[in-house]
């Protein structure tokens, strides 16, 4: 009798320890299937930012905004015209790149980034939103190679302030001095290969970033990085899924500077195919 009863604790001590061993390891999805809790530490990988090597050069690639004009259409609204001038740079040309990383197979263009919402790639030198009468806004524009890095140079980007005033007329801003951050990359959804190593890419204005100066802290699903040199990363190790990344500046003493365009938030998409 007394052996019964010390195999049958053993049994139960036995049963208990397997199922805590899978209540550590995993949990139970929406859809009744086992999911593991951190995929990128399961697949033994982990986020990563790193800078990007060198990249092809542009000297002497020259953007200008040629002019912006505006008709009022209905009675809130107006349609602005913004039209460029492109100067040692080919618009759908195909950058040369040793990079594995998302490209735009329609090649090189403009990155038009109003507001500091998602850009809009142009291969043709000018585009056309609708805005709202009695509205102001910030347009950023810089060219871009073909896998969307941007080139940093003032003479390959231009910044305007401007408003829509109330007959649907664009009323242009000084120019913009304050600090300025604005968000390029990583956009969108992303499938297959490209979803292994993304371009995280920022255009500053009217700052530059130190060890002892501003910087721009990086936050890509919770993990906080701080870049202290402007240029393109390269992120990886993301699990599938949704992913958020979040660009701040912040001064030298990891303080948020203030303005109108010094945090941007984004959220990014990684499928299987």
């Amino acid at each position: 009798m007394k052996k019964n009863i010390l195999k049958s604790v053993a049994a139960v001590l036995a049963i208990t320890g397997t199922l805590a061993s899978c209540q550590n390891t995993a949990t139970k999805t929406t859809t009744g299937q086992d999911s593991t809790l951190s995929t990128d530490t399961v697949a033994g990988t982990e986020i990563t930012v790193t800078p990007v090597s060198d990249s092809k050069a542009f000297p002497g690639a020259d953007l200008k905004i040629a002019s912006i004009t505006s008709e009022k259409v209905g009675t809130d609204s107006a349609k602005v015209t913004v039209k460029y001038a492109v100067s040692n740079f080919k618009l759908t040309e195909q950058t040369a790149h040793e990079h594995h990383m998302a490209n735009s197979h329609d090649g090189q263009h403009i990155h038009f980034i109003l507001d500091n919402k998602p850009y809009a790639a142009l291969y043709k030198p000018e585009n056309t939103v609708t805005l709202a009468l009695n509205s102001e806004h910030y347009l950023m524009s810089f060219l871009s190679r073909s896998y969307h890095e941007s080139i940093k140079t003032t003479e390959a980007s231009k910044l305007v302030k401007f408003k829509i005033d109330k007959d649907g007329k664009v009323v242009q801003d000084a120019a913009v001095t304050a600090p300025s951050l604005f968000y390029s990359r990583p956009k969108g959804e992303y499938k297959g290969e490209d979803t292994k190593v993304l371009l995280l890419d920022f255009f500053l204005v009217n700052t530059t970033l130190a060890t002892d100066g501003n910087k721009v802290l990086a936050d890509v699903n919770g993990k906080q990085f701080t870049l202290d040199k402007w240029g393109p990363y390269e992120i990886k190790g993301l699990p599938l899924g949704d992913v958020k990344v979040k660009l701040t500046l912040v001064d030298k003493d990891g303080n948020a500077v203030t303005g109108d365009n010094v945090s941007v938030e984004r959220d990014i998409k990684l499928l299987a195919q």
